[in-house]
């Protein structure tokens, strides 16, 4: 069986202040991209943890572009099991 490598880069995009933290997840994969976004949001009445809402924004977005993958993939198969 052959191998074939492929190389895809991920960025993270990370906007936050005091309460709310935004993670954008910008995947290019060579003859596309894709994004996720994920947001997280301090309760007032929590103690100030440093990264817990970047980690919980960052899963979130990652979690996002999975499913746009996962989306992307189900077409592309539906396009080749259906074409017109």
């Amino acid at each position: 069986m052959d191998t074939v490598q492929r190389h895809w880069d991920v960025r993270l995009e990370i906007r936050e202040d005091g309460d709310h933290c935004e993670v954008t997840a910008h995947l290019d994969a060579g003859d596309r991209g894709l994004a996720g976004v994920g947001r997280s949001r301090r309760n007032p009445a929590d103690p100030t943890l440093p990264q817990v809402g970047e980690e919980l924004a960052t899963a979130r977005a990652l979690h996002d572009l999975a499913h746009h993958l996962s989306q992307d993939a189900w077409s592309m198969i539906e396009e080749f099991a259906n074409p017109t």
